[in-house]
């Protein structure tokens, strides 16, 4: 699979939209519960990569339509893998591990929406997303173990939001928890069965928020996960702090602050457009 083949004019399985700055990648497989497969994950990569250099995207919401968010890898997709040889194996999981590093390390806020069953590698795209809300009843597992598999690609993601210690209950048991075990361990946010509303005020902060601030903000705590404290980390965040200072971006929000008016990003100033695509 080539994740380079997929253009937003070939969409079969997701849709996208952008309106008022807010990018939308929407999963949109209902049959199949919203589940992967290579041509869904090559489409996903392309409207990520879409949204990523659009100028007029200023945040991504990470949606699916459907009583289900995603029930993970597709069965006739599993089914071609277990009849590749490992060159071609290996070939597949680097288009998913390409698909969670673009969300990872996407230049602009990720806000993912939950419902219902969130399994495997839909459990990854959570992770790997900056904030997520799900609604009371979404479920999540890790199930790979259960058909003599690893939750290889999407573990650095899970790893790091859940921590070792549950990563190891999990992965390992591959049973499912709730929204309310999801909370604890850090997987989403909120709980909140409406999620359009729950996400109105989330969207409203970033809208209102610094692009480039947001996006460095990004960079640096990349930058920080070994959790060293030592001095090539203060000399780098001195750097940073001094450089966003003295930036355009940094220079118009303190001077917007001293004159009581609003910086030139917020939402109000925003290009009125509307743009989506579905298939």
């Amino acid at each position: 699979m080539n994740s380079n083949n997929h253009t937003l004019d070939t969409l079969q399985f997701v849709e996208y939209r952008l309106s008022g700055g807010v990018g939308e990648l929407i999963l949109n497989r209902i049959n199949v519960h919203n589940a992967f497969d290579e041509v869904m994950i090559g489409e996903m990569i392309a409207v990520i990569d879409y949204f990523a250099k659009c100028d007029y995207c200023r945040l991504l919401v990470l949606k699916a339509n459907g009583k289900n968010f995603s029930a993970g890898a597709d069965l006739n997709w599993m089914r071609k893998q277990a009849k590749m040889d490992f060159e071609q194996n290996l070939e597949d999981a680097k288009c998913l591990a390409k698909l969670m590093h673009d969300l990872d390390t996407f230049p602009k806020p990720t806000l993912a929406l939950v419902q219902g069953a969130a399994f495997g590698g839909a459990l990854g795209l959570i992770c790997a997303s900056d904030i997520a809300i799900a609604t009371e009843r979404a479920s999540f597992c890790l199930s790979e173990v259960k058909l003599g598999l690893i939750p290889a690609v999407i573990s650095p993601y899970v790893a790091r939001t859940m921590g070792s210690r549950a990563s190891r209950r999990y992965m390992l048991t591959a049973e499912r928890f709730d929204a309310n075990t999801a909370l604890n361990l850090n997987v989403i946010h909120e709980i909140n069965d409406d999620l359009d509303a729950a996400a109105k005020p989330i969207i409203e902060a970033l809208l209102a928020n610094s692009p480039q601030g947001m996006a460095w903000v990004k960079c640096l705590l990349k930058r920080l996960e070994n959790g060293a404290i030592d001095q090539e980390t203060i000399d780098y965040t001195s750097e940073r702090i001094a450089r966003i200072r003295v930036s355009a971006e940094g220079q118009e929000g303190l001077n917007a602050f001293f004159e009581k008016r609003p910086p030139n990003w917020q939402s109000s100033h925003l290009p009125a457009n509307d743009i989506q695509g579905a298939r």
